[in-house]
């Protein structure tokens, strides 16, 4: 079968051909896979970078997606570190780890937006739970994660959002979908605008954070109300060298949320309520479908427009 196959961890997969997949364990499940994303924790696993990495090269890319089992049932799936990758014709999955779809679904947006829609919707789910009338800001918004963090806090009952990121032009677009205010990231107002939020879901981390840290923090009217800092991603350094002060001065609390920090079985209880979602159109994500032939060279090449890239066997 051809695949997605990752020789060496500095270098993008290329299509060739690989064994077929070939189920080993009690209850596990052939599939052939019909879309599967590709994510910043796809290029991390495969890059050897991600701290859910496992095994050496060669293995088949990809760590989630979209396909048809033995039984007939189109389910989306998600693999751990140690199994079969998902950029191929065919996997074998754990059925545990999958949600079966409901009719009519496409599989190619369902496999672009559980991925980025994941992030946020287990951080305010499991790990910052939105109290009513909850304000959340999001600092990294103009990335697909961010961009579907916006619409998750808002689905979810924040009243108010605040977008932050880099791309003027992304931030434009975001009050269609849910942010009550946007600022670029280096602004001196971001500050006054989330100084009096209840959750900051971080996708950008590094000196970044830092600063975004101390921004808030001055222009917070009480200090004593509780602030929970969501650390998701790490798009601006894996690093952030956090000040004592800014945790003495304030009820700031830091928490993470990913591989680890929520429990499998949580993960899996919550997926269900997010594949309904998805269905039926609540969100909005900007797709770009590519046959798995382009892989090397959509690999380390950004979507036009900032689109997620799905890959179809």
């Amino acid at each position: 079968m051809k695949a997605a196959v990752i020789t060496s961890f500095d270098r993008p997969p290329i299509h060739t051909d690989m064994g077929e997949p070939v189920p080993e364990l009690p209850g596990e499940m052939l599939v052939e896979v019909l879309a599967a994303g590709l994510h910043q924790l796809t290029r991390g696993r495969a890059a050897g970078a991600h701290y859910s990495a496992s095994g050496s090269p060669p293995f088949v890319a990809g760590v989630d997606g979209v396909g048809r089992g033995t039984d007939g049932r189109l389910r989306y799936f998600v693999q751990a570190p140690d199994q079969h990758g998902t950029m191929a014709e065919r996997t074998v999955i754990d059925p545990r780890r999958s949600i079966e779809l409901p009719d009519g679904c496409d599989p190619v947006v369902m496999a672009a937006a559980m991925n980025p829609a994941m992030a946020s919707w287990l951080a305010l789910r499991c790990r910052a739970p939105l109290a009513p009338g909850a304000r959340v800001l999001v600092l990294g918004a103009t990335g697909s994660s961010g961009t579907m963090a916006v619409q998750v806090a808002r689905h979810l009952g924040a009243v108010q959002v605040i977008a932050a990121g880099r791309d003027e032009r992304k931030l434009a677009r975001l009050p269609a979908l849910g942010a009550t205010a946007t600022v670029t990231l280096d602004d001196e107002r971001l500050g006054e605008l989330a100084g009096d939020v209840d959750v900051v879901l971080d996708f950008v981390w590094g000196e970044c954070a830092v600063n975004a840290m101390q921004r808030l923090l001055v222009q917070r009217c009480d200090r004593s109300v509780p602030l929970t800092w969501v650390q998701i991603g790490s798009m601006a350094g894996q690093v952030a060298a956090i000040p004592g002060h800014l945790l003495r001065a304030a009820d700031l609390r830091i928490v993470g949320s990913g591989h680890g920090s929520v429990p499998e079985r949580a993960m899996l209880a919550e997926l269900p309520a997010l594949v309904e979602q998805i269905a039926r159109g609540t969100f909005q994500i900007d797709v770009q479908r590519m046959p798995l032939s382009a892989v090397e060279q959509a690999w380390s090449r950004p979507a036009p427009g900032g689109e997620r890239i799905v890959f179809t066997p």
